[in-house]
């Protein structure tokens, strides 16, 4: 069989992984990479990833991408641009992103999208792990292990410290921001629209018509002294942990709930804050006979000594995740495709 003809599109830190995750596969060919910065433009790919050569050069525009004509594309940058996924669909290339499209809700950019996918006959997966397999595909495999199942709960702990990028943590995740900033922030919002994918797309597929707006919830801990970190010091009585929670509801009664916690440590916070005992984890629990509970490890760093963003074990496993799905969404109808229409994505031996 020919192997899958990939292209990697923006090489950021989830771009870099997937790029080693498709050169260690031999079902897939990496036949090119599209990039941002001018500096970048024509360079060896695999120099851009701090790998040998591998004979590929990086492109810039959206045209130089069809004319390469890969199967799939794997859609990375910081934020999505719909019209540049779009037109990816509409040349016949399926696209496989982490930045969206978890779930498919009614509105005009749904359908535009979908007649996108129709009129290319290609077709668009969004995963990741958080919100992604962790929030979703997971969620929904161990509830085929139970019955009655009242309520289902994906939720993450995360210490900050080793998400060294100063501007995501300072301006986006507003930790070091005064409280009234952070409740005021578009985040609650901005990260709903994924999480809130998610939850639907778990309700669906447990046969839930949810109430029409999600719960959301945000708590805030403070430093109670300065504290440390790789984005500099976070001062006295400025935003130092974070919980979100997005929950559907059935008439008002709670179903499905996706939840982040996000702190600088666990010291010097007020009120006080810890992570428990299981220390830093992905949890999914589910509500029903039997109960499940599962702790998943190892998707966070070791240490706070690692804050090398290119190897972050989360920032490996939302590439992986896009990889190993690239022969399911291949082989898949054209459209929009869920974890609820596409089967297992292993990843591969050695």
């Amino acid at each position: 069989m020919s192997r899958i003809r990939v292209l990697q599109w923006a090489t950021g830190n989830v771009g870099r992984n997937a790029i080693e995750g498709v050169l260690g596969r031999d079902d897939m060919e990496l036949v090119g990479a599209r990039v941002h910065g001018a500096d970048k433009v024509g360079r060896d790919v695999g120099e851009l990833c701090g790998l040998d050569p591998i004979g590929v050069a990086a492109v810039a525009t959206l045209d130089e991408v069809v004319a390469l004509s890969p199967d799939c594309v794997v859609y990375a940058p910081m934020l999505a641009d719909q019209d540049e996924i779009r037109a990816l669909l509409r040349a016949g290339i399926d696209v496989v992103t982490p930045v969206g499209w978890f779930h498919v809700g009614d509105s005009p950019a749904v359908a535009e999208t979908q007649a996108a996918c129709l009129e290319g006959g290609a077709t668009l997966h969004g995963t990741g792990i958080h919100p992604g397999g962790i929030t979703e595909q997971l969620p929904l495999v161990l509830s085929g292990f139970c019955r009655d199942v009242r309520h289902v709960r994906a939720e993450e702990f995360s210490d900050i410290r080793t998400y060294a990028t100063e501007f995501v943590v300072r301006e986006v995740m507003l930790f070091g921001k005064a409280p009234e900033d952070a409740v005021d922030s578009p985040m609650v919002g901005l990260l709903g629209d994924g999480f809130g994918q998610s939850v639907r797309l778990v309700a669906q597929g447990l046969g839930w018509d949810l109430d029409p707006e999600l719960t959301t919830r945000h708590d805030i801990a403070l430093a109670a002294a300065p504290i440390d970190s790789p984005v500099g010091v976070i001062e006295k009585g400025t935003v130092a942990a974070q919980r979100f929670a997005w929950t559907g509801t059935v008439d008002g009664v709670p179903k499905v709930t996706a939840a982040v916690n996000w702190f600088m440590g666990e010291e010097d916070l007020d009120p006080a804050w810890t992570f428990g005992p299981e220390g830093e984890r992905f949890e999914v629990e589910i509500d029903a006979a039997p109960p499940v509970r599962t702790v998943f490890h190892g998707f966070q760093p070791a240490s706070l000594e690692d804050t090398d963003l290119a190897r972050n074990e989360g920032i490996i496993a939302t590439a992986m995740h896009c990889v190993n799905a690239i022969p399911a969404v291949v082989a898949a109808e054209p459209g929009i495709r869920t974890y609820l229409d596409l089967p297992l994505m292993p990843g591969r031996g050695v």
